[in-house]
């Protein structure tokens, strides 16, 4: 793993680091958003695990795809599993945790990532999302002949419970170090804006 950066513009990552405590950071946001891409390079500038619990959910489910748990057993059962593997990594060890688009919807995950994580919304217009799924195959709800359609209502259903995330950062078709940076600045802003009692 490299030496995270320390530089004027993103602070003591060590400092940052102290501030997080035994939390882990939390990336909600809609399918295409750059979740998984960004915060793996995230993980990597702070020096933290990186998990993406779409992976997990595969291992919990022996292997089987997302979109087999999806054909096989349903959303609800999918949504079910979904939560239990994000409140075991919850209680693992501090990591960047990438989650799959609804699973902030979940009233108990979010009640769980607000005790024992920051979260982070990364947010992005239609357009974005739609040239981005677009290069894959495996997202369930987007197998439609109108994916822009769909992505449309998923927002609008979504939007206002990733708008309680900690932190809310736009991703842009920019390249994803730049969109990290502006998350490591949004984190240390909003950690520096904490009451120290807050942090464990």
């Amino acid at each position: 793993m490299g030496t995270p950066k320390n530089d004027r513009r993103h602070g003591p990552i060590a400092e940052l680091k102290s501030a997080l405590g035994t939390r882990s950071i939390v990336i909600v946001g809609m399918p295409g958003s750059g979740k998984s891409s960004v915060g793996r390079r995230l993980a990597h500038r702070l020096g933290l695990n990186f998990v993406d619990t779409d992976s997990k959910i595969e291992e919990a489910a022996n292997g089987m795809s997302i979109a087999d748990i999806f054909a096989k057993h349903g959303e609800p059962e999918f949504r079910a599993l979904e939560a239990r593997v994000i409140a075991r990594l919850l209680e693992s060890e501090p990591s960047v945790i990438a989650t799959g688009g609804g699973a902030f919807m979940n009233t108990d995950t979010r009640r769980r990532v607000g005790e024992r994580a920051i979260s982070i919304w990364l947010s992005a217009e239609i357009p974005l999302l739609l040239e981005r799924v677009k290069r894959k195959q495996n997202r369930p709800l987007l197998r439609s002949d109108d994916p822009e359609g769909v992505l449309r209502k998923l927002l609008s259903e979504r939007e206002a419970d990733y708008a309680r995330a900690d932190i809310t950062v736009v991703s842009r078709d920019i390249p994803h170090e730049e969109v990290v940076d502006t998350i490591v600045e949004a984190l240390a802003e909003h950690l520096d804006a904490e009451p120290a009692e807050t942090r464990s």
